[in-house]
């Protein structure tokens, strides 16, 4: 089991901003990843910055640690800019990036560019071009693709990916389509849950059946396409469930070693942040990156 954090773009960088990525890979971290939008929920009217910049300064601030998006989504990129800065950035990291993508939602982004808002369908209609362009586009010289959606005209892309034959998808999906993709197009399936149980007062064991669900379907989407589904890491962003990790190092072994169970190779614990949603204190959170992992492995 390897553990991670998202580190949200939200402190200047010559004010803690790099002292948070820099701790983060002091302490092990697996990974570093950060949110991919414009703003995000209460955090809209506060400080919030780009990702594939911040990746870029924390590429240059660390150099063991991998980072990347969690998640990215079709919601304001295009494939052909998107590839673009992907690859630059996995060059400027030594090869250190996962690219986390998901369809999107209906938050603030959805409509920051001015359009209309899209329909759950057309989210899925969209996702399930953009993934298999932006393949091409990180693993391909020359792209051209007249699509119902995106194109792309003879865009190069040299010298691409430093990691070949691209830097890796973790896919965020739990339905049929997403799912598929990520069986498809995958090297990590990304769950946070299923938020129905929380929003109706479901338990911690509650969400843990509702995970087990998805891996089963992630399963049968695998098995229609001949994959092995060992072979899909599988990473649960911790936040979004009826559990408490966060409380103390017990409670986060506990959780841990309940996804461990389903398995789950990698968490992903949000850093702490005051005032807000992901508020936890900072001397838990940073005994469980250095002892909860330990305890996970028996040491």
């Amino acid at each position: 089991m390897q553990l991670s954090t998202v580190i949200l773009p939200v402190r200047r960088w010559s004010e803690g901003g790099r002292a948070v990525w820099q701790r983060a890979e002091e302490l092990g971290f697996h990974a570093a990843y950060t949110y991919d939008h414009l703003s995000w929920r209460s955090f809209r009217d506060q400080v919030w910055f780009g990702a594939v910049p911040t990746l870029t300064a924390a590429a240059a601030a660390t150099s063991r640690m991998r980072l990347g998006t969690l998640v990215t989504s079709p919601n304001f990129r295009h494939p052909v800019t998107l590839a673009k800065e992907l690859i630059s950035l996995d060059d400027i990291s030594g090869g250190r990036i996962t690219l986390g993508i998901g369809a999107g939602g209906n938050g603030f982004d959805a409509t920051a560019l001015g359009q209309e808002q899209w329909s759950p369908r057309e989210r899925a209609d969209r996702f399930a071009e953009f993934v298999p362009l932006l393949d091409k586009l990180l693993s391909q010289d020359v792209v051209s693709h007249e699509g119902t959606h995106y194109s792309a005209h003879e865009v190069r892309n040299i010298p691409g990916c430093v990691q070949r034959p691209r830097l890796p998808f973790a896919v965020a999906a739990t339905g049929p389509r997403g799912l598929k993709l990520a069986a498809r197009h995958g090297q990590a399936w990304v769950t946070t849950g299923d938020p129905k149980v929380v929003a109706e007062g479901g338990t911690a064991a509650d969400s843990r059946n509702a995970v087990r669900g998805q891996i089963e379907r992630l399963g049968k989407a695998c098995a229609e396409i001949g994959r092995e589904p060992g072979e899909l890491r599988k990473i649960m962003l911790a936040g979004f469930t009826a559990d408490r990790p966060l409380d103390s190092v017990d409670a986060f072994v506990d959780f841990a070693g309940s996804y461990a169970e389903l398995g789950f190779d990698e968490i992903v614990l949000h850093w702490p942040i005051a005032d807000s949603v992901f508020e936890a204190d900072l001397a838990v959170f940073e005994r469980i990156a250095t002892e909860g992992t330990a305890q996970l492995a028996g040491e």
